[in-house]
């Protein structure tokens, strides 16, 4: 059997330091909470020591934002554009050292922080470099203003991505930010404020605070916020949602998703494997629009899962820094809990539970990639985020019923449809209650195309034209 050579990727691009601080007016500071340490969760070694800002600590950041904001705010949007840009050419130049870093912060393989993530983060930077100067032509009326201080808390499944999504809009359209970044994922967050200095941002215009979920708190409540963008977890979302309430301040959320892929007996199998594979595999299925539900046609269900644990099992799990890798290290032992009790909670109620045959190393956070079969929509393998490299696998006879089981759940973010015929995908799409319906493709996205959900996966959009609204006073 052929064996692939290890092929890492060097340490050595990064220069980790022992400890790091918060990122305010510009410059490196101290927090006054208690720092903790972040670890790589492939290996469990720490990595570093990282600050913890306090309420007084998060109040700086605001004052900041706030006194940087008249003077970024008045700048000519050609202006606010240069430095942009200039943010986006370094992130490329620099791209290779974020990547690794990324990699081991998170767990996610290097392959995948390289070609997926970091050309997302720079070109998000550029496209909304191109807005800065056009926001009078955006749709929303002559002279769209800015709405202040942004408030941002980010989460650990996409550290740099999230960051750019954030940061990109809410600068382009004149607004200050401050950034939480989760708190098992801090470090690219803190070597983009390094970038920040680089490209010579005026300071206070972006800060960055570290901490846990009381740094957050204290982001989104304080009182001179005016806008709160979060993405994370349903839960944490809806506790937000009520803090704000009758606040002023605008808010959008991006929450949780349990989506479904719909294959269709006329799909191409081989193209629908893999579709099915990147749909839940991909950063260990770390993605709240992980397509975690397959609905098959009944006819070639038998057929597919064949083809996918064929597929599975020369997927490589193991070193997220060696470019072989598929599938990295779970992001920390308390998302590893999660998984294994949700997985043994499948098991319990009836599921069918299969993996491949694979090593997991010794040391770190790992799971192996896991489908299951004989699963009722009742069961909450079906039902709940995983939010791990687990797929639920049910059966539908017709369009009409994979709509109704696709559609039965609380969240809406996105769904995947496979056919070979256009007008069952435009039906479908027109059915589906979900954001962002991918037809013969799945986790395709460009800076361009609005991203968001319905329901429990909160409200608003990010990117393109339409997430432009949400960072201006219309």
């Amino acid at each position: 059997m052929f064996e692939y050579a290890p092929a890492p990727e060097s340490r050595d691009v990064v220069d980790l330091q022992p400890s790091y601080g918060l990122f305010i007016d510009g410059e490196f500071t101290d927090g006054s909470g208690a720092p903790f340490k972040t670890i790589n969760p492939a290996t469990e070694e720490t990595l570093a020591e990282v600050a913890t800002a306090s309420e007084a600590d998060v109040d700086r950041a605001v004052r900041a934002a706030r006194r940087a904001f008249g003077t970024w705010s008045a700048m000519p949007g050609s202006e606010r554009a240069k430095y942009l840009f200039r943010i986006a050419r370094i992130i490329q130049e620099r791209s290779r050292e974020l990547a690794v870093l990324e990699t081991l912060d998170n767990g996610k393989p290097i392959r995948e922080a390289r070609d997926v993530d970091l050309p997302l983060v720079a070109a998000h930077f550029f496209y909304h470099a191109g807005w800065a100067d056009k926001l009078d032509h955006a749709g929303y009326g002559p002279d769209p203003r800015p709405l202040g201080v942004a408030g941002q808390v980010i989460p650990w499944n996409f550290p740099l991505l999230m960051l750019s999504w954030k940061i990109a809009p809410a600068l382009a359209c004149g607004n200050t930010v401050v950034l939480k970044p989760a708190e098992t994922t801090p470090l690219t967050a803190l070597l983009f404020a390094e970038i920040c200095r680089q490209a010579e941002l005026p300071p206070g215009v972006v800060n960055i605070v570290t901490g846990a979920g009381e740094t957050g708190a204290a982001v989104v409540n304080h009182p001179d916020v005016d806008k709160v963008a979060f993405t994370g977890s349903t839960e944490v979302g809806r506790l937000i949602a009520r803090g704000v309430a009758g606040s002023g301040k605008k808010v959008t959320l991006e929450l949780g998703g349990k989506a479904a892929n719909i294959i269709f007996d006329d799909a191409a199998i081989d193209q629908a494997v893999e579709g099915v594979v990147d749909g839940i595999f991909f950063n260990q299925g770390h993605v709240c629009c992980a397509g975690s539900r397959l609905l098959v046609q009944e006819s070639i269900a038998d057929e597919l899962l064949e083809a996918l644990k064929r597929r599975l099992s020369r997927l490589r799990i193991g070193d997220p820094l060696d470019k072989n890798t598929d599938i990295g290290a779970i992001n920390s032992a308390e998302q590893l809990a999660r998984v294994r009790e949700l997985s043994a909670v499948g098991e319990a109620e009836g599921a069918e539970r299969w993996s491949p045959a694979c090593e997991l190393p010794d040391r770190g956070f790992w799971f192996p990639p896991t489908i299951f079969t004989n699963v009722a929509q009742s069961h909450r393998i079906a039902r709940d985020e995983v939010f791990g490299p687990v797929l639920a696998m049910l059966t539908f006879r017709t369009p009409a019923e994979a709509v109704e089981k696709a559609n039965n759940t609380p969240y809406g973010l996105s769904a995947g449809v496979w056919t070979e015929k256009g007008s069952r995908i435009l039906w479908m799409a027109e059915r589906l209650r979900a954001g962002v319906v991918w037809a013969n493709t799945f986790n395709k996205f460009d800076p361009a195309s609005p991203f968001g959900g319905y329901k429990e996966s909160g409200y608003g959009r990010e990117g393109g034209r339409h997430g432009l609204e949400a960072y201006l006073d219309v």
